[in-house]
């Protein structure tokens, strides 16, 4: 069984969800339960779930460290998520199904895919939760890679709450380098949402670089407390693009 070390939303706590926001369907909470089991080589922690917006349409922004990170990203949450995924995985027979079933819509990734960013906003126009890796891909080496440019127009635009969120130590256990996942740590921790008034106020580039430093001082202070060595960003221009 999965430690979660922080509680829910307690207006989410019964599903009392507004009739503004996408509610869960029985089936998609069958799977969310699933995941659990899934993810059962690792311990994993989840912390501050209880910022999670009980109203209007939320963009997270999270890091990405490996294939199960669409996963550990949203089983804690009771509100359903909308995954952004890359199109090649829509032309496996079978795992199109199942992905286009948990609410996954394809993205070209490494072009400017205006119909994916048209179908987010749709999305989020609608009260949903959008999930994006704002770095386009799975990490290197552990670190918080650049973001691309585009998340910043999407949350700007059409999210009422913008929510950073960290994965740290699944890199450790399934690095884009190894075929199959390993065991170990993994925390998962959601910071809290910055309301769209507030992303108004700054321009693209300063958004990013506010949500990454977010992110960065998350996954510094989990390694500190799980005992593994800070990761190295001092070599680092200071900017988020």
């Amino acid at each position: 069984m999965i430690a979660m070390r922080s509680h829910p939303n307690p207006f989410l706590r019964s599903f009392g969800l507004t009739d503004s926001v996408q509610k869960p369907s029985m089936y998609y909470r069958a799977m969310r339960r699933t995941c659990y089991m899934l993810t059962a080589l690792w311990k994993v922690r989840v912390f501050n779930r209880h910022l999670e917006p009980a109203d209007g349409s939320a963009v997270y922004i999270c890091n990405h460290q490996s294939f199960f990170d669409p996963i550990l990203m949203g089983m804690a949450l009771r509100r359903p998520m909308n995954y952004m995924a890359r199109d090649t995985l829509f032309r496996i027979p079978g795992l199109k199904q199942l992905i286009a079933s948990l609410n996954t819509f394809p993205v070209r990734r490494g072009t400017a895919d205006t119909g994916a960013l048209k179908e987010a906003m749709r999305r989020l126009r609608a009260g949903h939760q959008v999930m994006v890796f704002a770095e386009g891909t799975r990490t290197r080496d552990g670190r918080v890679g650049r973001f691309l440019p585009g998340v910043a127009m999407l949350a700007q635009r059409a999210a009422k709450w913008i929510v950073p969120v960290v994965i740290d130590g699944a890199f450790e256990a399934w690095p884009r380098t190894q075929a199959l996942p390993g065991g170990g740590n993994i925390a998962v921790q959601y910071a809290p949402p910055i309301p769209r008034a507030e992303a108004e106020k700054l321009n693209g580039e300063q958004l990013l670089r506010r949500v990454r430093q977010a992110i960065i001082e998350m996954q510094t202070d989990i390694r500190r407390r799980v005992g593994r060595p800070a990761l190295n960003y001092s070599n680092e221009h200071h900017s988020a693009t």
